[in-house]
């Protein structure tokens, strides 16, 4: 019989988020916040981690629905989201918001993706489309166009486009 009584459990490649969340739960001040969005905001952003959305919009949790992905693309999956944000969840308008020097616009296409990443890491990814587009003003107004027009969606949904500058931290408007 083993004399190691010791139960803490190996490092872990997560024990730095876990670790955060204890004290996080320390101070814990959402209880009972409610899922609506409470300014009527759906935001669809990109998965950049210098995006800030809350903050950089005046916005506090529970204000917006956040929807990120790469490249900030209205996709299938972001309507789907945005029809249950509309008639679920409070979402009366939505912005959609790409940034500055973001990657998705700086290839050529979904096919140098697929190049670097079989080049780097050998991994075969053209089951996937990743919606990149180098033209980002051209890919923003056809994301809006995609929302403006869903069946699903009301008709009279504000819907607005604007640019995220990731060195200055500004929202510039686009009128698409």
């Amino acid at each position: 019989m083993s004399g190691n009584t010791d139960t803490t459990p190996p490092p872990g490649p997560f024990d730095d988020v876990f670790g955060a969340n204890a004290d996080y739960v320390e101070n814990f001040s959402l209880a009972g916040l409610e899922p609506l969005a409470a300014r009527g905001l759906a935001l669809v952003t990109c998965m950049d981690s210098r995006i800030e959305p809350l903050e950089m919009l005046g916005l506090g949790p529970g204000d917006a629905k956040i929807l990120r992905n790469a490249g900030a693309r209205v996709t299938d999956d972001t309507l789907r989201t945005l029809v249950l944000a509309v008639y679920l969840l409070g979402v009366d308008r939505v912005l959609v918001l790409p940034h500055t020097r973001c990657k998705m616009a700086s290839v050529s296409g979904d096919a140098e993706v697929h190049r670097l990443i079989e080049t780097r890491h050998g991994v075969d990814t053209r089951s996937l489309e990743f919606h990149t587009d180098n033209d980002q003003l051209g890919a923003l107004e056809h994301d809006l166009e995609r929302i403006r027009h869903h069946p699903l969606l009301p008709k009279k949904l504000p819907v607005a486009g604007a640019i995220y500058d990731v060195d200055t931290g500004k929202v510039s408007p686009v009128d698409l």
